[in-house]
């Protein structure tokens, strides 16, 4: 009998391109326990909420909640700790300079499919409202020009 593949779970952070303009993206590495590293495989984690900061020149993970499953159990505490990120001193530069710019760093996906568990995350500017409201229309526009390109075939 054929083991199945292990399809790895996707951990996104939907909320990202709604609110943010967001620049070019960035694959950094996690420090984490193994509790969190079998949790997150199985898909237990969100991004709502979260967000990166550089405190004494190192990245860090804040708000990232990581529910602990009956096989690796995690206190209150554990869930929501601020995580370490392990970046190139060149990539820690370079988001140190786009939020003294007055960019935000904004945690964009959880990669869960390798030996590492990696989060990619971008610099961006926040959304007003009216750029918000603007990109839901291009968005649905875009949407009934394809169902009306299907709908004529």
């Amino acid at each position: 009998m054929k083991k199945k593949p292990n399809i790895p779970k996707q951990i996104v952070n939907r909320r990202a391109k709604h609110d943010y303009e967001l620049d070019d993206s960035l694959v950094v590495g996690l420090e984490l326990t193994g509790a969190e590293v079998k949790a997150l495989r199985m898909g237990h984690g969100h991004l709502r909420g979260s967000y990166v900061t550089v405190k004494d020149n190192q990245l860090w993970l804040l708000n990232a909640t990581i529910t602990g499953s009956n096989s690796a159990p995690l206190t209150d505490e554990q869930k929501v700790r601020t995580r370490r990120l392990l970046a190139k001193r060149k990539e820690i530069d370079a988001f140190i300079s786009a939020k003294q710019q007055g960019r935000s760093i904004v945690p964009l996906q959880l990669l869960t499919g390798g030996r590492y568990i990696k989060l990619r995350m971008a610099g961006g500017r926040g959304k007003k409202l009216h750029d918000k409201r603007a990109s839901l229309k291009e968005h649905d526009e875009k949407r009934a020009m394809s169902a009306a390109i299907k709908a004529m075939r």
